[in-house]
């Protein structure tokens, strides 16, 4: 079991001193950061879990919508300890439902140790799913798509062709669901950045798509994606067509 614990806060803090102190001798491994987007940005989250020391929450308004961002598109385990006035104000940003865990000052070390042991066990059982990135700039079906998939796979999503980019120079991923067209970066724009990075050109795209006309298919199918999916295709037949891509990829791993 990963026993990481990514530690954000004040490392002058007596307060955060002590509870990284508390946690190595319960035997965390702990990574210090402070609450600063580019610092935060280091870590990603097969690192282990997130803990958040909240001082101030007021004066972090835009580190706080970051780890919101990151919480709801790439699945951070996110514990929260803060006194009564600093949680309320951070649900205000950073919705209950959405965080792994949250504690009142003074926190119990140990009910914090067993909650961060569960949160692994969950993850465990999340990361032997499939990952799929989910790529496209229209925020309804990015939220459709994810609960089509999510009881089947470990879903991330990202609003456009750059930050997939970002994304995947960061995490691995086992397929792509690409927008066709997108603003600024279109779909086979970011199929060919990705042929043309060798650390990124084996992972498979299936292009997403509204076009269904046989040229708009062909001219798709030609850049070599591994399938070409209409955004109109009802859920089963959706899943159906990526389940199927897994099968066959499993068997032509084992044949090798």
């Amino acid at each position: 079991m990963n026993n990481n614990v990514i530690l954000i806060g004040d490392h002058k803090s007596f307060m955060v001193t002590a509870i990284v102190k508390e946690l190595e001798q319960n035997g965390y491994n702990v990574l210090q950061t402070e609450l600063d987007v580019t610092e935060m940005n280091k870590y990603h989250v097969d690192m282990g879990v997130f803990v958040l020391y909240l001082d101030s929450p007021e004066e972090h308004e835009q580190e706080l919508l970051y780890l919101k961002n990151r919480i709801t598109e790439q699945h951070l385990s996110l514990v929260v300890i803060g006194k009564h006035l600093e949680l309320e104000r951070l649900y205000s940003i950073i919705p209950m439902n959405i965080l792994a865990g949250s504690f009142v000052r003074p926190v119990n070390i140990k009910e914090l140790g067993d909650n961060l042991d569960e949160i692994q066990r969950k993850g465990l059982n999340r990361d032997q799913k499939k990952r799929i990135l989910l790529v496209d700039d229209d925020g309804t079906m990015l939220r459709t798509m994810k609960a089509w998939l999510e009881d089947h796979y470990q879903v991330y999503m990202v609003n456009s062709g750059m930050a997939a980019i970002s994304f995947l120079m960061k995490n691995e991923v086992d397929l792509i669901l690409l927008d066709y067209e997108m603003p600024v970066t279109n779909g086979p724009q970011v199929l060919e950045m990705l042929h043309q990075d060798p650390n990124l050109a084996h992972i498979p795209v299936m292009f997403l798509t509204v076009k269904a006309d046989k040229d708009s298919v062909l001219k798709g199918l030609a850049l070599g994606p591994e399938s070409y999916l209409l955004k109109t295709m009802p859920r089963p037949q959706l899943l159906a067509a990526i389940n199927e891509f897994f099968v066959k990829q499993r068997v032509k791993d084992m044949q090798q």
